[in-house]
């Protein structure tokens, strides 16, 4: 089924930077933000901001810095639960500005935004939980403490896949943690950004805090690049990542970097194969397949492989793709056309290297979906693995199948890959799921449940080129938004 109904038009939403606690029109580049739906629909216009505006933004972030820090814990969490209120009230009118901004079908898009406002709840009771450590000395009449300092003028530099969520899980540990914020989202995705910003502000924060800088990349490479940025929190490909991190190190600044996965999903003989085929297709085709820990490889063994594929073809046949309002949309557009052109080129390259279409695979050639940034979904199946559509990340709606030949041989596929950011066994057999556990160098591993998905009470990061630095999320984040002071303790007067 193919859903072919217009998304109503509003007006177009103007755009603002937000600098040292004021709204700025920005005066750099005048842009615009339209729908990949319907391309000729403009969600939202502004005005980027200059690089004298960006050194606006640091110093505003510098001058709160000290005072910031020294709030108690519990006032800055209490700012962080007003915005999760606002941001919870807000869903379903930001969630249909997503769908329409980003393209992510209209349910995912409430569900992301209400996620973010879980995040902030999260942060926002870090004044309840423990603070240091304290440790016995083997000197008599004194302590050792292990105390942690904010870093302080953290950049943050945000993907569009996840405009909203992504955000929050980087700015409200650092916020919480007594760090201040300079952020500069994707180009792709302003609205969202900006919405979280009116709930932060409106929710209390005090002026230059948290600083909203609109802008393009090389707005991101100052802002990274600045003298009186103290650390870089950062998501999108590994090569930006892996240059951030270069220039950072060069000045001894941290980095936390998420980047680029292919991720596998492994399915064994003696899988369920109901649970199997959900989670296959929701890890693979979820949001166009626009997830770091989206399914973009699939190995499956002998004994399962046939029914497995025939089940996969058959249920994506159901699945609609389509305009991201309507309810019964299960697959929306990508974000934008350079995306769906490097998709598309990336499909066609594996056509050429032999690969056998078992969904989709061709551009749709007629209708709003040919006009608008869609890619159909599509299942390939490889011979062989050095094919680029197996090593590269498209980050669109394309699996790539490959069968093994026994379990043993499916882990080392799963496993032959630079990246190691998440990975998905389907297995009935304990010893196998634990076997995966030691034997694939993944951040995250799901057994009987889909690739993609992150919690925010527990560490989200990859291996190998899929991450640098401390993880995100949880507990993890304390790790790179603060550094430990150890305290040597005693009285002093002397007991003589």
């Amino acid at each position: 089924m193919k859903s072919s109904r217009r998304a109503t038009v509003t007006a177009p939403v103007g755009l603002r930077n937000h600098i040292a606690g004021r709204w700025h029109t920005g005066s750099g580049e005048r842009f615009v933000s339209t729908s990949p739906t319907y391309p000729d629909e403009v969600i939202a216009h502004g005005h980027n901001a200059t690089h004298a505006e960006l050194d606006a933004a640091v110093a505003a972030a510098r001058a709160a810095a000290h005072d910031w820090a020294r709030t108690q814990a519990h006032e800055r969490g209490a700012i962080l639960l007003r915005a999760a209120a606002a941001v919870d009230a807000a869903a379903d009118r930001w969630g249909s500005e997503l769908a329409r901004e980003e393209g992510k079908p209209v349910a995912e898009a409430i569900g992301e935004v209400r996620r973010a406002a879980q995040i902030l709840r999260y942060y926002g009771v870090e004044g309840d939980r423990p603070s240091g450590e304290s440790y016995h000395s083997p000197r008599p009449g004194e302590r050792i403490l292990v105390t942690r300092k904010a870093l302080g003028v953290v950049a943050v530099i945000t993907p569009f896949n996840f405009p909203i969520a992504i955000p929050a899980w980087k700015i409200a540990p650092a916020l919480a943690l007594g760090n201040t914020v300079v952020w500069k989202p994707a180009e792709a995705v302003p609205l969202l950004a900006m919405r979280l910003m009116t709930a932060l502000a409106d929710a209390g924060l005090p002026a230059g805090v948290c600083n909203l800088v609109l802008g393009d990349r090389e707005l991101g490479a100052c802002l990274v690049e600045h003298r009186d940025i103290n650390g870089v929190t950062f998501t999108g490909s590994t090569s930006v990542g892996r240059a951030i991190a270069a220039s950072a190190a060069g000045r001894g600044i941290p980095v936390q970097a998420e980047m680029g996965g292919k991720n596998a999903a492994v399915v064994l003989d003696d899988a369920d194969l109901g649970t199997a085929v959900d989670q296959v297709l929701a890890g693979a085709f979820r949001s166009a397949g626009q997830k770091c820990t989206a399914t973009s490889r699939l190995v499956v063994t002998p004994g399962i492989a046939d029914a497995l594929l025939d089940e996969l073809v058959a249920r994506l046949g159901a699945w609609a793709v389509g305009d991201p309002l309507d309810q019964h949309v299960r697959i929306g557009p990508v974000v934008d056309r350079a995306a769906q052109a490097s998709i598309l080129a990336g499909i066609r390259g594996a056509l050429d290297q032999n690969a056998r279409v078992l969904f989709g695979g061709q551009p749709y050639v007629s209708g709003f979906r040919q006009a608008g940034c869609f890619v159909p979904p599509t299942i390939l199946e490889l011979e062989d693995t050095t094919a680029q559509v197996w090593r590269t990340e498209l980050f669109g709606p394309v699996l790539a199948v490959h069968r093994a030949e026994n379990s043993d041989h499916a882990f080392m596929l799963a496993a032959d890959s630079e990246f190691g950011l998440s990975a998905a066994i389907f297995t009935n057999d304990l010893s196998r799921a634990l076997g995966a556990v030691d034997d694939l160098d993944v951040g995250i591993l799901h057994i009987n449940s889909e690739s993609a998905g992150a919690d925010p009470h527990v560490p989200f990061g990859g291996a190998k080129a899929s991450g640098y630095g401390p993880k995100e999320q949880g507990r993890a984040a304390v790790e790179f938004f603060t550094h430990p002071t150890t305290v040597y303790l005693r009285g002093g007067r002397s007991d003589r």
